[in-house]
């Protein structure tokens, strides 16, 4: 059997959350994972899949597909180059260094990262790790609904499961794993902050659009474009898929607010997922009927950067 480079995290009750929003709330732990976030699911299963024997690889990222990008070419043995946009913060480009990454600095944005890493997976012989956009990526973040369901029993299903969304690479994964546990009739609540909103605005155009600009501070969500794959599952109607946006300033406070809650740091992007409960969303929701009373499950990521209430 293969190595694989993620583990088995934790899924924990939140007493705190669960007295908010009336019903149980249990978070997926993914920043326990050695590379900080879920993504070393996908892009570990990738690698194994695509670069054992390359000659190495590269990732365009704003931080967490990069950290899981490097870890696993480490572990594997192969050189890793990381693109990263200028707004990348310091800290995040320090890790990659540290984690033995070659790291360049490519436009304003992700967009802008990930053509250069593009053009030079081409030019370089080099293997393109996509950090949200393809179905091996999917098939890994699957393995997160396969441990919840393990971890939950047979006879426990949740009542929601939100999630945050850059590109759309974990809720992809999620709605794969959702369908290997005959799940797809929970709804997944998908989160995104005002700025970096690429998905939202494509449900409400009714297709794919490319936002002019990432204005949100959340950068591991910004993405200009989602991938089709998750355009496409927001027209299925075997799915339930309900986008929600929050502001930065909301996010910034379900990050303060779980930090004196449950003791834990996460990021921006976990920000506008956490502010689904922080927020009252779910209770929105469940008082509209679009969610189901009984509970349901966040995955939190750990903290590359953090913005004081005046930043």
């Amino acid at each position: 059997m293969a190595e694989v480079f993620h583990l088995k995290t934790p899924l924990l009750e939140s007493i705190n959350m669960s007295k908010r929003v009336g019903t149980t709330v249990y978070l997926k732990m993914e920043n326990a994972q050695p590379s900080g976030s879920f993504k070393i699911r996908g892009i570990g299963h990738l690698c194994q899949q695509l670069a054992r024997h390359s000659k190495g690889v590269i990732c365009s990222s704003g931080g967490n597909a990069g950290m899981a990008a490097a870890y696993a070419a480490q572990k594997m043995g192969v050189p890793a180059t990381i693109i990263v946009p200028s707004s990348t913060p310091p800290l995040v480009v320090q890790r990659l260094h540290d984690q033995g990454a070659t790291v360049r600095i490519v436009g304003k944005v992700w967009d802008d990262a990930n053509a250069e890493a593009l053009k030079l997976a081409e030019t370089e012989g080099l293997t393109y790790v996509a950090p949200f956009d393809h179905p091996l990526l999917w098939e890994g973040h699957a393995s997160m609904i396969a441990e919840v369901t393990a971890s939950l029993g047979p006879s426990v299903k949740p009542g929601a499961v939100v999630v945050s969304v850059g590109g759309g690479g974990l809720l992809c994964g999620v709605i794969q794993g959702l369908k290997d546990v005959g799940w797809t009739d929970v709804p997944i609540v998908a989160m995104e902050t005002v700025g970096a909103h690429c998905f939202n605005a494509a449900i409400k155009a009714g297709k794919l659009v490319t936002l002019d600009d990432i204005t949100s501070e959340a950068k591991c969500l910004g993405a200009k474009t989602a991938c089709k794959q998750a355009f496409d599952y927001s027209q299925s109607s075997e799915l339930t898929i309900i986008s929600e946006l929050v502001t930065d300033q909301q996010a910034l406070h379900a990050i303060q607010t779980f930090l004196d809650e449950e003791r834990v740091l996460v990021e921006m992007a976990c920000g506008a997922a956490l502010a689904a409960v922080y927020s009252g969303i779910i209770v929105r929701l469940q008082n509209e009927g679009k969610s189901s009373p009984s509970f349901c499950f966040l995955h939190t990521e750990a903290a590359d950067e953090y913005f004081s209430p005046s930043g």
